[in-house]
């Protein structure tokens, strides 16, 4: 696909917008002045593509700020997407859809992806990143949810609460206590020590759980935490192990057969990571043998495209396998998936979204330079904001400080990430005229990916 020569431009909606603006982006000025908020003009103004069913608050908050909204409550495969997306300027999705090198080249509108999730893998982080299209997603807004499942899943485990609920549903009592223990007094290991894992400490040491972690940097630890320095002498220490690391590859496999033996004989491993992070065949066998009493999975290599039937040997081939085994919770990729966190996840990407289609800021953008500019108000209604995302090359910033050489630059800021770079500049005194002859001219140098005009 080629990325050179995207140019865009863009204007001011009506006033009447201003207060629902304020409550999207919070970019309101101390001194209580409204940043002037952008739409594209070309193509009836800024199209985008939700999928997923993300959260009604944030395709509320997309179209109050004059957006339009394709909203759907499934994922897409990537044919579906390659015939769709050629239309659009932004996609919000959560996990299931894939977003590939295909996609992207078959998006020449595209300007932005929002993932409505903690995980970005399902994104080609570098095709879009080469396509000057940040991804943005939300490392926050669901940790408290996959923390208290993870307490969930930890009682439920030592109680064989779900055993003993099968069992009586279908008509068997069966009360006993042989292997059933309390949590109080037991170790907790936790496996990358984040957003969740330090959350997910402080709720353990609340019922009287010893914690430990074991993360690639030093962290301060929360409460009476202890941090280890290997993850061999987590596994050794630990009743219970749960994980909470990204699925890069140094993670894929990270709990396989060498680590379920250093593992305590009866412990219990709980996976709400991502799914590829466990060795499933090598977990089903410390199961059968009797090494680990039990598990919790909430995360597979594959996982169904929507609802219903077809968690099966099709999809993974120890599927059937692993649902006959005792003690074994398994659910459907729920760890966020609670009304509270897609809010504030709806809230959070929503956000990022529309402060980079209406201002140009990439704070927050995991595969982009993060640059961000004081918003244009109200007032400066004289002023442009240019948004030039380039390749990152010597001579660059000269050639374009040389084509708005005429002009008075109010503020400016570039930076750069790896191959990408991003530079935001504001302008005075341009008029609409002017502006075709500065686009074409800084669109046409050979460094250009994407460049839009803001005004």
């Amino acid at each position: 696909m080629s990325v050179t020569n995207r140019t865009s431009v863009a204007a001011s909606p009506v006033a009447s917008a201003f207060a629902a603006q304020d409550r999207v982006l919070r970019r309101r000025s101390i001194q209580d002045v409204y940043p002037r908020f952008l739409h594209p003009l070309e193509n009836g103004g800024i199209r985008l593509l939700i999928l997923e069913n993300i959260s009604q608050d944030a395709v509320a908050a997309f179209r109050t700020l004059g957006f339009h909204v394709d909203h759907y409550t499934t994922a897409l495969s990537e044919d579906e997407l390659v015939e769709k997306i050629p239309t659009y300027h932004a996609i919000g999705i959560r996990s299931k859809t894939k977003i590939t090198q295909r996609v992207i080249s078959a998006a020449p509108k595209l300007l932005v992806i929002g993932c409505f999730c903690i995980g970005t893998n399902q994104v080609d982080l570098n095709a879009a990143a080469a396509a000057g299209i940040p991804v943005f997603n939300s490392p926050f807004s669901n940790s408290r949810s996959v923390a208290e499942l993870v307490m969930a899943e930890l009682i439920a485990l030592s109680r064989q609460l779900f055993e003993r609920a099968y069992e009586l549903r279908n008509g068997v009592w069966n009360k006993k206590s042989k292997a059933c223990w309390e949590v109080r007094g037991k170790t907790l290991g936790i496996v990358g020590y984040g957003h969740i894992g330090s959350q997910l400490s402080v709720l353990a040491e609340s019922f009287g759980i010893r914690v430990l972690f074991y993360d690639i940097i030093n962290i301060m630890p929360l409460g009476t935490a202890r941090q280890v320095p290997t993850l061999s002498a987590l596994l050794a220490e630990s009743d219970f192990v749960t994980l909470h690391v990204p699925e890069l590859p140094e993670t894929t496999n990270l709990i396989s057969a060498p680590q379920l033996s250093e593992m305590k004989q009866g412990s219990y491993l709980i996976n709400n990571a991502r799914g590829r992070v466990v060795d499933i065949p090598a977990l089903i066998d410390a199961l059968k043998s009797g090494h680990l009493a039990g598990a919790a999975i909430d995360v597979f290599p594959n996982e169904p495209a929507s609802n219903g039937p077809g968690f099966d040997d099709r999809l993974n081939p120890w599927a059937a396998e692993l649902r006959r085994l005792p003690n074994v919770i398994l659910t459907p990729h729920i760890g966020g998936s609670t009304e509270e966190a897609q809010r504030m996840i709806g809230d959070e990407v929503a956000q990022a979204l529309s402060s980079y289609l209406g201002y140009g800021s990439t704070v927050g953008a995991v595969n982009f330079p993060e640059v961000d500019l004081r918003a244009i108000t109200t007032e400066q209604d004289q002023q442009i904001r240019i948004c030039h995302v380039h390749k990152n090359q010597p001579g660059v910033l000269r050639q374009i400080n040389e084509v708005l050489s005429p002009y008075n630059v109010e503020k400016q800021y570039s930076d750069s990430k790896g191959d990408i770079a991003y530079v935001m500049a504001d302008i005075a005194n341009v008029s609409r005229a002017e502006v075709g002859k500065l686009q074409e001219l800084i669109s046409s140098t050979d460094a250009n990916i994407l460049t839009r005009f803001l005004a």
